[in-house]
């Protein structure tokens, strides 16, 4: 399973977004080794000024998270925040008014163009 984009039209529950929902088993291991291996790259990915004021963070909600570091990485490790995601995505809320307005496309792109570098980052893990 591949990292890619995701629009969601909904009237009250718009957004626009992506990421790695719910990967495989092993996909999720690769991922997970992919930021441990390269913690400062991935946390100038999510950490960029754009990617912060466009989607704050990764959804940290407790769905997608678990309460411990995965088996096998210590509670200690520096990526054990990012380690603990079951998914890996962000996404912004769209309003009703925003899906009938003449800047609905160019929020879009925005979107997608901001997310772009880490999704790179997230199918290089399961690709390789």
């Amino acid at each position: 399973m591949l990292a890619g984009y995701y629009f969601h039209l909904e009237p009250g529950r718009s957004f626009v977004g992506g990421g790695m929902y719910v990967p495989m088993p092993e996909d999720l291991r690769k991922v997970r080794q992919e930021i441990d291996y390269n913690l400062d790259e991935f946390k100038k990915l999510v950490g960029t000024k754009k990617f912060k004021s466009l989607y704050g963070d990764l959804d940290r909600s407790a769905e997608y998270s678990l309460s411990r570091v995965p088996k096998g990485y210590e509670p200690t490790n520096p990526a054990a925040e990012y380690l603990k995601l079951k998914s890996y995505i962000a996404f912004v809320s769209l309003s009703d008014a925003d899906l009938t307005s003449k800047t609905l496309v160019k929020k879009a792109v925005t979107a997608f163009e901001t997310l772009q570098p880490l999704l790179n980052f997230l199918n290089s893990a399961v690709e390789d």
